[in-house]
């Protein structure tokens, strides 16, 4: 199956790629704004939140997500590593992952695609799944059995059947469903594999 690398992917992306018999990661494809390539979605005292990675522009010429930039004159790793801890911090597991998080927001990156493997390998990671894949070597189509890429598209309206997990802000928003791993892993940390088996 292949997916497309994302940002601590959506929740649904990684219940289906702990499904999957053999994983692909898209990085021949063109660079999509409003995509999980470059933005996730946690839960904070106000409810929702989206963070984005912001990108360099490319002067509206196409280019693929492999060559795009990320635009470190804004401080983002610092603003979206302090909305995590805002967010997180009375969550059961926080403080636990804390120290594995934090060397990702301290070191600008170059390249949005190598920032995103190492959010993927890190929730991996964290989640203690083994889950062997592989980078396309040019871009393809699939069948539409095998193709996921379509769950990096944040512009859809995307449901999928997702058991409920206690959410830090759950009493005062109720559960708000499709977030990014780090919700669930967040909230739920040693057992979170168990939600996506």
């Amino acid at each position: 199956m292949i997916f497309q690398p994302t940002y601590f992917s959506p929740i649904y992306q990684f219940k289906q790629l702990l499904q999957a018999e053999e994983v692909v990661f898209e990085v021949f494809d063109n660079y999509q704004k409003q995509s999980y390539r470059n933005r996730f979605h946690i839960y904070n005292s106000n409810g929702f939140l989206s963070l984005s990675i912001p990108i360099k522009h490319n002067n509206g010429q196409r280019l693929l997500t492999k060559e795009a930039l990320i635009e470190n004159d804004f401080d983002w790793q610092k603003n979206h590593f302090r909305s995590l801890k805002n967010s997180y911090q009375s969550s059961p597991y926080f403080e636990y992952y804390e120290d594995d998080i934090a060397p990702l927001y301290e070191k600008p990156q170059k390249y949005l695609l190598d920032f995103l493997f190492k959010t993927q390998e890190l929730s991996l990671e964290l989640l203690q799944a083994d889950l062997p894949f592989s980078k396309s070597t040019s871009y393809q189509d699939y069948t539409i059995e095998e193709d996921f890429r379509f769950m990096a598209n944040a512009k859809l309206k995307q449901e999928f059947p997702f058991t409920k997990y206690k959410q830090v802000f759950e009493t005062k928003h109720g559960f708000i469903p499709g977030l990014s791993i780090l919700d669930l892993i967040f909230n739920e940390g040693p057992n979170a594999i168990s939600f996506l088996q």
